[in-house]
């Protein structure tokens, strides 16, 4: 079996280890508001509260008045994705192949099902969800499609630690 490049020369797998950190605080600081029934659709001094309103108000409604529905995908993102990122960067930084089905299976899941929904209410939906404000929609919402797609391509070959992307 071939060894495993060091990090160093998987540049790409630096990158997803810096974007899957950053989506483990993006769950904390948003995804949790709604599925714990915080509501932030006023600002109210707090960081958390006014950081998710100045982000949604006009960028996404579907988010500030989640249903039921939504507060399920956002439930899955706190409590599920979130901590499945741990052992993804974990994974990612040490070059463990073992990652390599459960980040297949995230990935498809996130691009598959979550991306094709939330997008699709936000851009095609009902009035009421439909984003104001498209480019910041995008801006905060695509990476969150886009980086588990490019994850899902690196992970496609059998022990992807052994070769560069």
């Amino acid at each position: 079996m071939p060894e495993n490049l060091p990090l160093r020369q998987r540049p790409i797998d630096i990158f997803f280890a810096v974007m899957f950190t950053i989506f483990i605080i993006t769950s904390c600081i948003a995804d949790m508001l709604p599925t714990v029934g915080i509501d932030f659709s006023q600002p109210d001094g707090t960081f958390l509260v006014d950081s998710n309103y100045w982000y949604a108000h006009d960028a996404d409604p579907l988010f500030m008045h989640a249903p039921v529905w939504m507060r399920i995908f956002t439930g899955l993102s706190a409590f599920v994705y979130m901590p499945f990122y741990f052992f993804l960067v974990y994974a990612l930084v040490r070059g463990r192949n073992w990652i390599q089905f459960p980040a297949t299976i995230y990935a498809t899941m996130i691009a598959g099902i979550t991306g094709i929904i939330v997008f699709g209410v936000e851009f095609f939906g009902e009035p009421e969800f439909q984003t104001q404000n498209p480019a910041k929609f995008l801006a905060f919402n695509l990476p969150y499609v886009l980086v588990p797609l490019l994850l899902l391509i690196r992970m496609r070959k059998p022990l992807p630690f052994t070769r560069k992307f």
